[in-house]
């Protein structure tokens, strides 16, 4: 079979069942040389069981994959290689002491070959396709752009002429995933076939050529970029209509019910987390917090809830101090406060137990008397898993077994059903679909409205811009500046996060 057709994968007829779960059902897809192709879908859509199909992790049950006009039998990473396919993932598979050329030839024959031929190998590599690496500096010295810049060296020197990137902005400033759209533009234009995996829509449309849309494993549709927008795009992944505007509610209240003056946070090799933190946070707004990956938005969130040690500085909740208090101490004081954190299924909600049981946790201690009352939280379960339209086979089932926005739907459930008088979230929406993210979007509204202050540590600038009232911008645990979200812009914000401080910094009103 000759590559006329010029494509550089085909897939015909791929089905991946899991149990009870048809995960891709009879997909028919082609990529070609010189083309990027967005892969688009709901969480649970099936989109990352296809590419790991393509990346060696998973083995067709039905169907066949064509590689350049040849049938290929893709049974491992390695053939994946072979193949010449090299697959990106969100999460970085890096060795931090290593530099980035030790990186680069991990595993091949290269790690034999003498450093200043290796060094010169590599800057042509980068040369060709605009990459700007310096080999020899250490992993742990890098930014997370320069990270993923390695991530693809990696699968370059190894030869690959198809990429797949999994959701490659996730953690990047605007400035930097206009850098990576330039070397992906690049790459296309040196022969490359890219599949990118984003639920960016105004990303998908700025930088590939063709839409692919899955919904439910099927493929629904496969679209030219320049034929459609985002209203297009959503009712293909969702099934129907949605509304991409969030309406940001007007409140009058705004008094000020958490005051942060100068605190700091110690990591646990003694370095500081956050430095001299200082901004106060109001009744019905919400402050939005951005930064770099890495720049102390989780220590914030934990030094404010009570579970980290703090160096200095006060939190000041209703003007009590409730540093070194216990979450008991604090709800004595009439303070309500919830935390929903980034990680789900670790720091929020049990995996293994149901939603009837995880909300408990949080209510357990209401009960008086030998035994606990489980008709409250099976009540409250039931209204939410109406209420938010939650997914699950019923709910007692482990919510382990839910997808990823189902889980964080009961999770911050959980917490607005507590009537906090603070709600920090961190990265709420991160790796949801549309549709879910919305959602979340609406419930942090109807707070908002209820005079509740909260702190979002969000990731899309987008979203911060049109949710927030005020946006604080962190870097290397500093304040670079709280700006107002209605007059800020994008590309401002972003600066900020890689320090340039555009504000005159940290001021806290």
């Amino acid at each position: 079979m000759s590559n006329e057709s010029n494509y550089a994968i085909e897939l015909n007829g791929i089905s991946k069942v899991f149990g009870n779960v048809v995960a891709n059902d009879n997909i028919n897809l082609n990529i070609k040389y010189g083309e990027i192709l967005a892969l688009l879908g709901e969480n649970g859509s099936g989109k990352t069981t296809l590419m790991n199909m393509l990346a060696g992790i998973y083995y067709p049950d039905a169907g066949s994959i064509s590689i350049a006009g040849n049938e290929a039998a893709i049974g491992s990473p390695k053939d994946a290689i072979d193949y010449g396919i090299g697959m990106i993932h969100q999460h970085f598979k890096l060795v931090e002491i290593f530099n980035a050329m030790d990186n680069i030839v991990l595993g091949t024959d290269g790690r034999y070959e003498k450093p200043k031929l290796l060094k010169d190998k590599i800057l042509n590599i980068s040369n060709k396709f605009g990459l700007e690496i310096e080999p020899e500096k250490k992993i742990y010295n890098m930014s997370v752009s320069e990270k993923q810049t390695v991530e693809i060296m990696k699968v370059l020197y190894r030869g690959a002429k198809i990429l797949i990137l999994d959701e490659p902005t996730a953690v990047l400033t605007p400035q930097e995933t206009e850098k990576l759209f330039t070397i992906l533009r690049k790459m296309k234009e040196q022969g490359s076939a890219i599949i990118i995996i984003t639920h960016k829509l105004h990303e998908v449309l700025n930088i590939s050529d063709r839409v692919a849309i899955l919904r439910k494993g099927k493929l629904v549709d496969t679209v030219e970029t320049k034929k459609t927008n985002e209203n297009k795009l959503t009712e293909l992944m969702v099934g129907r209509p949605v509304s991409l505007k969030i309406k940001r509610p007007e409140t009058t209240n705004n008094k000020t019910v958490l005051n942060v003056v100068e605190l700091s946070v110690e990591n646990v090799d003694g370095t500081l987390a956050i430095k001299d933190v200082n901004f106060k946070l109001k009744s019905g707004e919400i402050l939005g917090v951005a930064g770099i990956a890495g720049s102390g938005q989780k220590e914030l969130c934990e030094a404010i809830a009570g579970l980290v040690k703090i160096k200095s500085g006060a939190v000041l909740c209703h003007k009590e101090n409730i540093i070194g208090k216990t979450p008991d101490e604090i709800i004595k004081l009439g303070i309500s406060m919830s935390f929903v954190p980034e990680d789900r299924l670790g720091m929020g909600l049990v995996g293994s137990m149901g939603m009837v049981e995880n909300i408990m946790l949080k209510s357990y201690k209401n009960n008086k008397g030998l035994f606990i009352d489980k008709k409250p939280a099976k009540k409250l379960s039931e209204q939410l898993v109406e209420k938010l339209d939650i997914v699950t086979q019923n709910i007692y089932t482990p919510v382990r077994m839910m997808s990823g926005g189902n889980v964080q739907k009961v999770l911050l459930g959980r917490e607005i059903e507590s009537n906090p008088n603070v709600l920090i979230t961190a990265y709420p929406v991160r790796g949801l679909d549309i549709n879910s993210s919305y959602v979340i979007y609406d419930l942090l509204n109807e707070q908002k409205k209820k005079d509740v202050a909260i702190l979002f540590i969000g990731e899309d600038l987008d979203v911060l811009l049109e949710l927030s009232d005020r946006i604080m911008v962190l870097c290397h645990g500093k304040v670079q500046g709280i700006v107002d979200a209605k007059t800020t812009t994008k590309e401002e914000i972003g600066l900020m996060m890689t320090g340039m401080n555009l504000t005159g910094g940290g001021h806290n009103e």
